[in-house]
C-alpha cells in the first residue's frame, strides 16, 4: 500500500510541475466547454448575412425582399446589381448566399408564364448555408402560392378559405423528437464536448505511459510498484482519473444545471455513464500503449482515433448509412456509447434497460488492456525507445 501511495504522489508531482498536464487536463477542456456553450447561447444561428439581386424592381419583388429580410434567420446585408457581383460577395465571405429575382418577374407571374426564382447558398459553411437554403425556399414557395391565390380570387371571386385547400391540400405538421426546440446547443454540446474530452484523455494517457519508456524512467517506476504492472499503471493514472472525473461532472453540471439542457431520464445513470466514460477512454489508450509501446506511434494513433470520432461516432450522420467498412469503426469509440446513452437517457427519457449493452461496452474497454499488460510490462522493465 505504501508503494502504491508513493506512485500516486509521484504522479501528482509530475502533474503539478508540468504545464503540459495543466493545459491538457484543465485549460483546454474548460475553455472549449465555455466557448461552445456561449457561442451557441441563442440556440440557433440568427441573422445570417445574405445578398439580394432584384432585377425586376416591381411592387411584388420589393414585397419578396421585405418578406425575406423579415425572417429571423436571414439578414440582407448586400444588394447586388448582377449575379457576378453577388457571387463575388459570397467568395469574399461577405454573405453566405443570395436570392435572385429575375427581370419581368411580376409581369410574367401575373401572365402565368412561370418565372424562375434562383437562390445560391455557400454550403462550405454548412449550418448558415442550410438555414439560408431553408428560408430562401420557403420564401419562394409562399410567394408563388400567394400570387396564385390573388390571381384566382380576382378571376373566380372565391374566398381565401375556399382556395387554401386547393393550393395546400395536405397540411404537414412537423414534430421534432428529442429536441423539439431545434436548439443547436443541445445537439453540438452533447456530442462535441465528450468528443474533445475523449481526445484529450486518449492523448494524455498515451503520453503519460509511453513517456516513461522514452525517458528510461519506467525502471524506477516499476521498482516502486514492486514489479507489478497493474499497481504501477493504476497508481500512475489514478490522479488523472480523479481530475477527469471532476472535469466531466463539472461539464455535465454546467450543461444540465446551468444551461438547462433537457433531462427527461435519470441524471444518476448519466453521471455513472460519464464516470465510466473516463475509465473507458483510459482503458482504450492503455490498450494502444500495450500494442504499440512507443511514444510517437501511440500518441499518433490516439490522435487519429480521437479526431475521427467526430465523424465516425454518428453525431450528425447515422452509422447504418455509412459504408460498412467505415461504419464498423464507430463501435470501437468510447464516445459513441456515451452519446447513445445520453440520447436514450436525457433526450428520450428511457430507463437503464435500453442502455444496458452500451454500459457493458464501457467495461469491455476498461478490461481490454488487462489482456496485454504482460507485453507492456516487458517494455517498462527494459525500455528501448525507437524514435
Amino acid at each position: 500500500m505504501k508503494s502504491f501511495l508513493q506512485i500516486v504522489k509521484r504522479s501528482y508531482a509530475q502533474i503539478a510541475t508540468r504545464p503540459l498536464f495543466w493545459f491538457a487536463l484543465v485549460v483546454c477542456p474548460v475553455l472549449y466547454i465555455f466557448f461552445l456553450t456561449n457561442e451557441m447561447e441563442s440556440g440557433l444561428p440568427l441573422n445570417a448575412p445574405a445578398g439580394i439581386v432584384d432585377k425586376d424592381h416591381s411592387q411584388l419583388s420589393r414585397q419578396v425582399t421585405r418578406t425575406l429580410n423579415g425572417m429571423q434567420l436571414v439578414e440582407l446585408t448586400q444588394e447586388a446589381n448582377s449575379f457576378t457581383e453577388a457571387l463575388e460577395d459570397v467568395k469574399r465571405g461577405r454573405t453566405f448566399g443570395f436570392f435572385m429575382i429575375p427581370e419581368n418577374y411580376q409581369a410574367d407571374l401575373l401572365a402565368g408564364r412561370a418565372p424562375e426564382i434562383t437562390f445560391y447558398t455557400n454550403m462550405t459553411y454548412f449550418v448558415p448555408g442550410t438555414l439560408l437554403y431553408k428560408n430562401f425556399k420557403t420564401t419562394a414557395v409562399y410567394t408563388k402560392a400567394g400570387t396564385i391565390m390573388s390571381i384566382a380570387q380576382n378571376a373566380t371571386g372565391a374566398t381565401q378559405q375556399e382556395l387554401t385547400p386547393l393550393l395546400n391540400p395536405i397540411n404537414v405538421i412537423t414534430r421534432p423528437i428529442g429536441n423539439p426546440w431545434l436548439n443547436y446547443t443541445y445537439y453540438l454540446c452533447s456530442g462535441f464536448v465528450p468528443g474533445v474530452l475523449e481526445l484529450m484523455i486518449l492523448l494524455l494517457t498515451a503520453y503519460t505511459i509511453c513517456e516513461e519508456i522514452k525517458r528510461g524512467t519506467s525502471v524506477e517506476w516499476m521498482r516502486m510498484a514492486g514489479g507489478s504492472v497493474i499497481k504501477a499503471v493504476t497508481g500512475k493514472l489514478l490522479p488523472q482519473t480523479i481530475m477527469w472525473w471532476v472535469i466531466v461532472l463539472a461539464a455535465l453540471s454546467w450543461m444540465v444545471g446551468w444551461n438547462h439542457f433537457p433531462m427527461n431520464g435519470s441524471l444518476g445513470w448519466l453521471i455513472v455513464s460519464a464516470l465510466l466514460f473516463v475509465l473507458a477512454c483510459q482503458g482504450f489508450a492503455l490498450f494502444i500503449c500495450c500494442i504499440l509501446p512507443n511514444l510517437r506511434l501511440a500518441v499518433s494513433l490516439c490522435a487519429l482515433t480521437g479526431i475521427l470520432a467526430f465523424s465516425l461516432a454518428a453525431f450528425s450522420f447515422p452509422v447504418p448509412s455509412m459504408y460498412g467498412a467505415v461504419g464498423i469503426f464507430s463501435w470501437i469509440l468510447p464516445v459513441r456509447y456515451y452519446y447513445l446513452i445520453y440520447a436514450l437517457t436525457a433526450l428520450d427519457g428511457l430507463p437503464l434497460y435500453f442502455s444496458r449493452f452500451y454500459f457493458a461496452a464501457y467495461f469491455a474497454f476498461i478490461l481490454a488492456p488487462f489482456t496485454m499488460l504482460w507485453k507492456l510490462r516487458k517494455h517498462l522493465l527494459k525500455p528501448v525507445y525507437l524514435p
